[in-house]
């Protein structure tokens, strides 16, 4: 049987696609009040990793995480939906460009500190439960030293790490770059429209 490798390829991108509506969906659903903070939308104009800000960095961070968590749904493992995403939200809500803030001292660089702060920041405005706190105080593990307690912790510091790779070596080609940022853009654009109740 001779197989339509055109037809597979439009198959898996139809696939793909719904996956990340309804990653969209969820994060919509289980961070809406988040979405539409203005804290929030702030971190649109701070950069987190290359030219990609923060805002979009951490719903990148909370889309990764849904997907680790469904491959690991499919192996028996299972995870609170609705901390991980929010605690991938807010992981890094320090609300400060930190390339301005340099230390001499190691210990108050950016990396080490940044957990603390967005986590005393993130409870300043929400309400979290232990493993949201968890997820945003250890997501730089090992530079936090004490490692993650819960499943949901291990899965955003895995995110984290995975897609700040991808941001901070541009390990896409300008042509994916453009469709990405344009997809990611239509993709925020739904998921405040989603969150903000429009159609």
């Amino acid at each position: 049987m001779k197989m339509d490798i055109g037809n597979w390829n439009k198959q898996r991108q139809r696939r793909k696609a719904q996956r990340r509506r309804a990653a969209r969906e969820r994060i919509a659903r289980y961070g809406r009040d988040i979405l539409r903070s203005e804290n929030f939308r702030a971190t649109r104009e701070n950069i987190q990793h290359g030219t990609v800000s923060v805002h979009r960095h951490s719903i990148s961070v909370a889309q990764c995480s849904l997907e680790i968590a469904e491959k690991l749904e499919a192996l028996g493992i299972r995870s609170r939906e609705r901390d991980m995403v929010r605690g991938a939200l807010l992981h890094d809500y320090f609300l400060y460009d930190w390339h301005k803030h340099k230390s001499s001292r190691w210990w108050k660089m950016h990396g080490f500190c940044h957990p603390g702060v967005a986590l005393h920041n993130a409870d300043q405005e929400y309400e979290l439960t232990d493993r949201q706190k968890d997820i945003i105080r250890k997501h730089m593990w090992p530079l936090t030293v004490t490692p993650p307690r819960c499943r949901e912790a291990w899965i955003v510091t895995a995110a984290d790490k995975y897609c700040s790779l991808l941001e901070t070596l541009r390990l896409r080609n300008e042509r994916r770059r453009g469709r990405r940022e344009r997809r990611g853009r239509d993709d925020m654009e739904g998921m405040h429209s989603a969150a903000c109740g429009e159609k």
